[in-house]
């Protein structure tokens, strides 16, 4: 079991919006420049990236489905959390 997971992520205000999005993802269009153009989180200017994190250092709903995915796996749905709807893409596990 992976101790850390490094995950890209993409937070938008309405699950609306996160489906169109994720959409996007799903038909090929570029994950880091979505995030660049759409995220509301500061990790946007990033492409989404969020870097490595551990268990306990996220919300439970973000934790427990980034650490639930394969490496290059993104979200079928988007996760809800307190902060709005993430789109998450694991991008590494070690």
């Amino acid at each position: 079991m992976a101790n850390e997971v490094r995950a890209s992520h993409i937070l938008v205000k309405t699950e609306g919006e996160a489906i169109d999005i994720l959409n996007q993802v799903k038909s090929g269009k570029d994950f880091g420049e979505l995030a660049k153009k759409h995220s509301t989180c500061p990790s946007g200017k990033k492409g989404g990236d969020l870097g490595y994190f551990k268990k306990g250092q996220m919300v439970k709903e973000f934790e427990n489905a980034a650490f639930s995915m394969e490496k290059g796996q993104v979200t079928q749905q988007p996760v809800k959390t307190q902060f709005g709807y993430h789109i998450i893409k694991v991008t590494d596990k070690r």
